[in-house]
């Protein structure tokens, strides 16, 4: 699979309930030193821990329950939310790979912003609320940061 866009991917009202936990003051963020595993980069960024097979469960998986089937997953790597903190200008992060072996990919954006993901081959997915990204995480990729008011918000989903 190359990469497949799914625009309007939820409904507008599961959507804005995942905006307003997203966007808003209930969900806790994590401070990150690094955006990319190679740590050469001098970023950082935010996430929270839905789900992990080695730490579990945050107390927020079951917002996220709804997308598991929509995706098609049969078992879960991981499921990690992203906040990219605004820049004056946009950074993109250093590439990387999600897992050293093979999994799926599934990127959902919660906010519209001037971010976005690259891909291996220079294809850059901008960041427009309510989209759905399938992608081979097993490939080199990488983030952006964001400029205006809000920061950039996604969550990414590693799955068999």
């Amino acid at each position: 699979m190359k990469y497949k866009i799914v625009d309007n991917f939820l409904s507008e009202e599961l959507h804005n309930n995942f905006k307003e936990v997203m966007t808003g003051n209930k969900i806790n963020w994590f401070y990150q030193k690094n955006v990319s595993h190679n740590h050469s980069d001098d970023s950082y960024y935010f996430t929270h821990m839905f789900f992990d097979t080695i730490v579990g469960r945050s107390n927020y998986y079951p917002i996220i329950e709804s997308l598991i089937p929509l995706i098609g997953a049969k078992l879960l790597v991981r499921v990690k939310g992203n906040m990219y903190p605004n820049t004056n200008k946009i950074f993109e992060h250093d590439q990387h790979v999600d897992y050293e072996f093979k999994t799926k990919g599934f990127i959902y954006y919660v906010n519209t912003n001037d971010g976005y993901t690259k891909l291996n081959d220079g294809t850059k997915i901008e960041s427009i609320a309510n989209r759905g990204l399938f992608f081979d995480p097993s490939l080199k990729h990488n983030s952006s940061t964001c400029t205006g008011d809000e920061p950039r918000i996604n969550i990414n989903i590693n799955y068999l």
